[in-house]
């Protein structure tokens, strides 16, 4: 599996290694030793060190010396966890992944994302910007509770075709006089070209811009869920092998899986969790 460099774009999540706090530990554990035969060298032969003391510290030496080398071990469980995450992710690959976050790939001249509204607002609009912070498009979208999906062409307000890239996307709501303000929640789509790892987690490349963690993904989808899109000119709809025909049926259950995950997510984000 290659390092995550070789998938390099806009990340949009990380996590932290555990290797400063087993450094912490064998620094602890060496004062404690020199502590130790410190006070053995200089101590009292008239009065020496009281026997109870002397192994309790010992113990003490001891539990550091084991917390030491199963936190080793833990990095190992989870060196190896990684590398089965990746090796699993590696299925991922040419299929489209839904993924907790508001910046999306756009390949091919498609992005696709949606957004989770916990009610009714007078009105919503969806601003798409480029890295750099600049607007390149908005539109009015669908103001009621629920979730909603928005693709785009690609194209900037005044019809320009736009370069493949990451895109970050914003949904400004607003509410009627005395009312609260929405929750939103948004999720992006892309095609998955890449899996890498790094000593921080497991990492999916979306398009040639966007680096996704693994935990971030909602669901995975057939790899011509772009060409379903309504008004692409491709009314053909494949069934999986192995699957009956009821592309509707499945559909309806999927977004309703989607609407679940995210008021899920919408619930953690408002009790602090996300």
């Amino acid at each position: 599996m290659s390092d995550v460099n070789s998938i390099n774009g806009y990340t949009q999540t990380g996590t932290s290694s555990t290797s400063s706090a087993s450094q912490t530990l064998s620094a602890d554990m060496n004062t404690f030793l020199t502590l130790l035969t410190t006070q053995l060298k200089y101590q009292d032969p008239m009065d020496p060190m009281d026997t109870a003391e002397f192994t309790n510290q010992l113990v003490q030496y001891s539990s550091v010396e084991q917390a030491i080398q199963t936190n080793s071990k833990l990095d190992t469980l989870l060196s190896m966890s990684m590398s089965n995450l990746g090796a699993q992710a590696v299925s991922y690959i040419g299929k489209t992944a839904q993924v907790l976050g508001d910046v999306m790939p756009l390949q091919d001249g498609q992005a696709k994302a949606a957004y989770t509204l916990d009610k009714d607002v007078l009105s919503a609009v969806i601003t798409v910007k480029d890295m750099s912070g600049k607007i390149v498009y908005s539109e009015s979208v669908d103001t009621s509770a629920g979730t909603h999906e928005f693709n785009w062409d690609g194209k900037d307000s005044n019809g320009i075709q736009l370069e493949d890239g990451a895109y970050q996307i914003a949904v400004s709501t607003t509410v009627a006089s005395g009312e609260t303000e929405a929750n939103v929640v948004t999720t992006i789509f892309g095609k998955v070209t890449g899996v890498a790892s790094d000593s921080n987690g497991v990492y999916i490349g979306l398009g040639d811009a966007v680096t996704a963690n693994l935990s971030d993904i909602l669901t995975v989808r057939y790899d011509d869920y772009f060409d379903k899109n309504p008004g692409s000119g491709n009314t053909e709809e494949s069934t999986p092998e192995g699957e009956e025909d009821g592309s509707d049926s499945i559909a309806s259950e999927v977004t309703e899986a989607i609407s679940n995950v995210a008021k899920t997510a919408m619930a953690a984000a408002t009790i602090g969790l996300l």
